[in-house]
């Protein structure tokens, strides 16, 4: 099994390591609660990655940790994308950096309609993906594109969240939870999608409950537990490890 390897290369090392986007000694709070501790990995440009673990693991405040979100609090670490320190940045600057963050809860704007949704988060002049690719990578949406986007369907409205991250320019996808809560015939659509973007060339982070699901999709893997790095490695080398699978995933 390949445990949780060695990040002792100095402070430089997210610097100069050959990676699109890394994390360095990462630690972060929710109040007085030790959430995120020493957590260091790379992700490769055009690399799915799975971010893996139980409830409660550190999964969820990671990602949020990596988008600059105020809560959990970063007290300590480094995160560099495309040699940008996204650490020093808030969490509208990391979104204008490139990273493209599509939450659990989706956040679909009540009152807007699919276009104003999409319209609403691309940058003006349009650099991200036009809204007639989105709807070409989304049918369902263009179907839509005049309805409000809070009685779409919950698999419609994961797509919709997707397609306003790729409204802008984003270099780097993050996906908290993406299946959550949707039927298997709609997890396949959403997944043939993730397949397409990373065809285009866009970094992803995976989090995921599905953990079988999302490592037939990534890449590699990182698996957490109570808030550390227990393994990472090849996504393949989770799924051939049944001994690793049942003491960290459950499955």
């Amino acid at each position: 099994m390949n445990v949780k390897p060695d990040f002792s290369k100095g402070r430089n090392y997210a610097e100069t390591a050959p990676a699109f986007l890394s994390v360095w000694n990462m630690e972060a709070y929710y109040g007085e609660s030790y959430i995120v501790q020493n957590v260091s990995f790379n992700v490769h440009e055009g690399e799915i990655l799975a971010l893996l673990g139980r409830n409660g693991a550190g999964k969820t405040s990671t990602l949020r940790a990596i988008a600059r979100l105020d809560a959990p609090q970063v007290t300590h670490g480094e995160i560099w994308l495309d040699h940008q320190p996204l650490h020093t940045m808030r969490s509208h600057e990391a979104a204008q950096a490139g990273l493209g963050l599509v939450p659990e809860d989706r956040r679909i704007i009540p009152g807007l309609t699919v276009e104003e949704n999409i319209d609403l988060a691309q940058i003006a002049p349009p650099i991200g993906w036009s809204k007639e690719r989105l709807f070409e990578l989304f049918p369902r949406l263009g179907e839509r594109r005049r309805q409000e986007g809070v009685t779409l369907s919950g698999g419609e409205q994961q797509m919709l969240s997707i397609a306003r991250a790729l409204a802008r320019d984003i270099k780097v996808l993050l996906l908290d939870e993406p299946y959550e809560g949707l039927a298997p015939v709609i997890v396949d659509e959403i997944e043939k999608t993730l397949r397409i973007i990373k065809e285009q060339g866009i970094t992803t982070i995976l989090v995921e409950q599905n953990a079988v699901r999302a490592l037939e999709l990534a890449d590699r893997a990182v698996i957490l537990d109570t808030g550390s790095i227990v393994f990472d490695g090849s996504a393949a080398e989770v799924l051939g490890n049944s001994e690793l699978r049942a003491e960290y995933l459950a499955i």
